[in-house]
């Protein structure tokens, strides 16, 4: 979950887009797990005061961003309508899929797709595997890039200027072997762009062990990346590469032969 500082709007003097910030906040508010929420939660967790919260919301209920459920609300149902428009990820969940499955059944580990937004992945869908870890991702969280193995491997196929951006940003520690140093990263980095396959030993959790590779389209920038994770000890993630390269491949392929032309 994101903290009340992240959603907090910036008000730059343009109403209108002081409207529009606020309004992602009050949707940002809502965490993985958060069905339902209370008006006076969604100030506190906004930092925007309760009577704005109160109108604003009473305005996204018309339009179907929130729905009401007693006292609090949820999410809308528009907001998926508008969600399956995305076509972006949709496409490349849509194309990758049937690999993801058959990658699951050959290595019976947990695949996950994820494209890069900024600095950080975005998990797009997730193949739970047989007795799975304990994963810190789910469909629609974000971690950063840095951190494991999909986001190295996008970060890896991304122009520097991206690869900056995530050094600027700060290499935040988020499993017991995060990368932390700017030059192990670059060094990392370098090997992946060449070798195709990002490796992660608990770089994100305690225990996981992941292998990655980006999807890209001709010489542009990575669409998404695919990876197998499971636990240390339980999977040779440097048998189960090959595999998860030559599924990204395929996806790139198929999503070339989709691409529609000039």
């Amino acid at each position: 979950m994101r903290s009340a500082e992240w959603n907090t709007p910036r008000d730059d003097g343009d109403p209108a887009t002081s409207v529009v910030r606020r309004m992602s906040a009050l949707l940002g508010a809502f965490g993985p797990k958060d069905t339902v929420l209370g008006v006076n939660e969604l100030a506190r967790r906004t930092a925007i005061p309760k009577a704005t919260v109160s109108r604003l919301v009473k305005e996204m209920e018309g339009i179907g961003f929130l729905e009401r459920n007693g006292a609090k609300l949820g999410l809308g149902l528009r907001l998926f309508e508008l969600g399956q428009r995305a076509s972006r990820r949709r496409s490349v969940r849509e194309v990758a899929l049937p690999f993801m499955a058959d990658l699951r059944e050959a290595t019976g580990q947990t695949i996950h797709l994820a494209v890069l937004d900024g600095t950080e992945v975005v998990y797009v869908e997730i193949l739970r595997g047989r007795n799975a870890p304990r994963f810190p991702s789910a469909v629609g969280r974000r971690l950063p890039a840095h951190a494991n193995g999909v986001g190295k491997a996008l970060l890896a196929r991304s122009a520097s200027e991206v690869v900056d951006a995530a050094i600027a940003k700060g290499l935040a520690r988020v499993g017991p072997r995060t990368i932390t140093t700017p030059g192990t990263l670059r060094r990392q980095l370098k090997w992946i762009a060449s070798s195709g396959i990002a490796y992660e030993h608990e770089e994100s959790a305690p225990g996981v062990a992941c292998v990655a590779s980006a999807i890209g389209v001709d010489d542009g920038p990575p669409v998404a990346a695919i990876s197998a994770s499971g636990w240390i000890g339980k999977v040779d993630i440097r048998r189960v590469g090959p595999a998860v390269h030559t599924a990204a491949l395929s996806i790139a392929r198929d999503l070339a032969v989709a691409a529609p032309q000039p």
